[in-house]
């Protein structure tokens, strides 16, 4: 890779997991009874939804994490807080016309696995008593191999429960003790084996790149080991170093981060080895072997991308239900409470979701966002139909990422090079006309 591309191109950019993002909302005035028409104007139009529950506990700290969470070892929190839940769920069903079809539910956190089988039993069937579950569904759920028992594999199986997603990040020790993530390879391999026993239809391992410490060598372990278990996906995300909102981070110094080309070499390592192992790129930082459901609907142009990450469906109603958790209508978001205490005092006393947080798309959202979700789940987007104000400018911009070699723009079309699918972020940024708008700083990790 070009030193010169990489240093102009490794700057602080959005992920974007939606669009708008989420720090340039218009959240002045904060409407959830206009959140709720929204919600109920989307189900009007088509009753699937897709439900995600974050679930936030986790009994210690892994430095490196960016993910809403609350540290306890104290159990006695599970059943208040899957009561809540329910509670939560029951304020959306009663404004629901008829029963929800869930096509999609996803567990994250936090780690999911610190509840007990028994309890994660009680929310998942309370959920469904209230909804109907589509034909072809992917109920799914992040393992942490420290905690994820064979109870946990298989209660969550026989609720109906198909793909799970192991927190690996990377599978040495010095590596793990450094970020404060204590699991073995054998529990890896033990979690993997057994939810195959079970019936699971597809595994994917979380690996990250650019821990602290990190180095080919050890990219070059994870793909050996990676050649022995293959999972059926690989998410292979850019650690995030954001110390100024992540404070945890700073347990380590930034020193013993590998950064620039440095890391973005550890991530071309790792693409090109994970190809020669038969993987293909379907997306952002996303992997997946040609027998997977996730790669057949890239290959026939029906990949998705919501807050739950990619997707073979697309719902355009996405119900998000615990603390801190965001929902999506289409046409606008909504954020739950961040903190645990405040999600549940407000559960206890109020009769609405405990939103804090609301935006409503306006046209250009709604036509912006629909480009950058297509370039990073099928590499292209067609250009702007009409002539939009903004558009010149960004066609500018978009000539001068050609020139780089990024993409190939058409007349009425853009396409992302495979150089350019490295810095995918950074042609999605072209299109942020509220980044361009916006006024106030704010914090987001680099490119690479």
């Amino acid at each position: 890779m070009d030193v010169q591309l990489l240093k102009k191109y490794d700057v602080p950019v959005p992920r974007y997991t939606s669009y708008p993002t989420v720090p340039l909302w218009d959240t002045e005035h904060t409407d959830a009874d206009r959140w709720m028409e929204h919600v109920q104007m989307s189900f009007a139009k088509n009753k699937e939804i897709s439900l995600y529950i974050h679930l936030p506990y986790c009994e210690a700290l892994c430095t490196y994490c960016g993910c809403n969470k609350h540290i306890t070892k104290n159990h006695l929190v599970e059943v208040p807080y899957v009561n809540a839940v329910l509670k939560e769920w029951k304020m959306y069903t009663s404004r629901l016309s008829e029963k929800p079809l869930i096509r999609e539910i996803h567990l994250g956190g936090g780690t999911p696995t610190f509840f007990a089988p028994e309890n994660l039993q009680k929310l998942i069937e309370g959920l469904l008593a209230d909804a109907e579950v589509a034909e072809r569904h992917d109920f799914s759920f992040e393992a942490h191999p420290n905690s994820t028992t064979y109870e946990h594999l298989a209660t969550l199986r026989k609720l109906g429960f198909n793909r799970v997603s192991i927190g690996v990040q990377d599978f040495d020790a010095e590596i793990m003790r450094i970020i404060n993530r204590f699991q073995t390879i054998e529990e890896i391999r033990k979690v993997t084996l057994q939810a195959r026993e079970l019936g699971y239809t597809s595994i994917n391992f979380d690996l990250i790149y650019g821990l602290p410490r990190q180095t080919a060598e050890h990219i070059a372990t994870n793909l050996a080991l990676l050649k022995e278990m293959l999972p059926d996906r690989i998410a292979f995300y850019s650690y995030a170093h954001i110390p100024d909102v992540k404070k945890a981070q700073r347990a380590y110094s930034e020193a013993d981060l590998p950064m620039g080309t440095e890391k973005l070499n550890l991530y071309l390592q790792g693409k090109v080895g994970l190809e020669k192992l038969g993987y293909k790129d379907i997306g952002m930082d996303h992997f997946a072997l040609p027998g997977d459901e996730l790669y057949q609907s890239f290959e026939n142009g029906k990949l998705h991308r919501n807050f739950m990450g990619y997707t073979p469906f697309h719902t355009n109603l996405c119900i998000a239900l615990g603390a801190s958790s965001i929902s999506d209508s289409w046409t606008a978001y909504a954020q739950n409470e961040k903190t645990v205490k405040e999600y549940l005092l407000r559960i206890k006393n109020e009769d609405m979701p405990p939103i804090i947080k609301t935006h409503f798309l306006t046209e250009e959202d709604q036509e912006l966002r629909r480009k950058i979700l297509n370039l990073i789940c099928h590499d292209e987007t067609n250009w702007f139909d009409n002539r939009s104000a903004f558009s010149f400018e960004m066609q500018t911009k978009f000539l001068a990422m050609e020139a780089d070699g990024l993409i190939k723009v058409f007349p009425h079309q853009i396409k992302v090079t495979q150089k350019g699918k490295n810095f995918i972020r950074n042609i999605c940024r072209v299109l942020d006309a509220r980044m361009d708008r916006h006024q106030k700083k704010v914090t987001f990790s680099k490119a690479v």
